[in-house]
């Protein structure tokens, strides 16, 4: 079978395309035949700096749809040839990938396998952000990091239709912030000027929810725009800054709280939340709560242009790898 992966750390030319034997499926796997594979900031990171990356050669890749290709001993309630989609712990990039039983969903009803591709590991993030750890209650205000991207996309649609009571999102461009206006938000700022914004839209009160996927400085200006009683929810180190604490004195004046979530984590150490929530993710996708539209779509040998379109920053939306022609 074809793959995608690179034999050392650097720019995307470091991707390569090879020829390798296509994976079997363990007890309480399935190997599926890949259709379509998602492109995640994670990827990049991954090939860039070796995040979450335990040896090389290493394939890349965390999501799938396709079709079940064999099925490892004790796995039940799926069927060769059926429709699913995946959140892999990596080598989604090929035409064969092997996933564990619990991570693979069948597609519901009028769910196509192009669209299935861009949830996995989005959707399932987006939902727990507003919902299971950001806990935003209608009437309440949230500020999203990243609105123009694949998470920010369907944030802005979640929290809109939870009755959220202002949605505020950061994007770093004019096209970017044009974009995310189309997906629920009601204001877009910069960067480099969203906590002054906040206060001005706000009149000094802040905001209930601040979700942040870029970390460092950013995430604790963040903290300092939070309301009364507020939540910040980091999901993130995108700007690659060094970790930080909070402790009392920052928290105890104003009640507020900071969480974190990762949906590769929580797949890891609670399998069977991690399907309840994808499950709930996708029902919110079927009952057409949310949308999550490619914007881009290479071929697998494309692998490289897909990442230095997302690398460079420029994108929005969801980009997505054309396994199967």
């Amino acid at each position: 079978m074809r793959a995608i992966e690179f034999p050392e750390y650097g720019g995307p030319e470091v991707l390569r395309l090879v020829e390798v034997p296509a994976p079997l499926p363990g007890p309480g796997q399935v190997a599926i035949d890949v259709s379509w594979a998602g492109v995640n900031f994670a990827d990049v990171k991954a090939r860039a700096e070796g995040y979450r990356v335990d040896a090389l050669p290493y394939r890349p890749g965390l999501e799938v749809s396709g079709h079940v290709r064999a099925l490892g001993d004790g796995v039940e309630g799926l069927h060769v040839g059926q429709e699913v989609a995946a959140l892999v712990g990596g080598g989604a990039y090929a035409d064969v990938v092997v996933a564990r039983a619990e991570s693979v969903f069948p597609l519901p009803e009028g769910l196509d396998p192009r669209t299935a591709a861009t949830l996995p590991t989005v959707l399932p993030t987006a939902h727990a952000l507003v919902h299971e750890v950001g806990r935003l209650r209608a009437g309440e205000s949230v500020l999203v990091h990243g609105a123009a991207g694949g998470i920010g996309t369907a944030v802005g649609q979640l929290a809109r239709a939870a009755g959220a009571g202002a949605v505020y999102g950061v994007a770093s461009t004019e096209a970017k912030a044009a974009y995310a206006l189309k997906y629920g938000y009601d204001e877009v700022f910069r960067p480099e000027t969203f906590d002054d914004d906040v206060r001005r839209v706000t009149g000094g009160g802040g905001v209930d929810l601040v979700l942040d996927p870029v970390g460092g400085d950013t995430l604790r200006r963040g903290l300092g725009v939070l309301a009364v009683f507020g939540r910040l929810v980091s999901f993130g180190n995108a700007g690659g800054g060094a970790p930080w604490q909070v402790g009392q004195p920052e928290l105890y004046g104003r009640g507020h709280a900071v969480a974190g979530f990762s949906v590769l984590g929580l797949a890891q150490t609670a399998p069977a939340a991690a399907r309840a929530l994808t499950e709930r993710a996708l029902r919110a996708v079927s009952e057409g709560a949310v949308s999550l539209p490619v914007t881009a779509e290479f071929s697998l040998a494309e692998a490289a242009e897909a990442h230095r379109l997302l690398g460079g920053r420029t994108s929005t939306g969801k980009l997505l790898l054309r396994v199967k022609d």
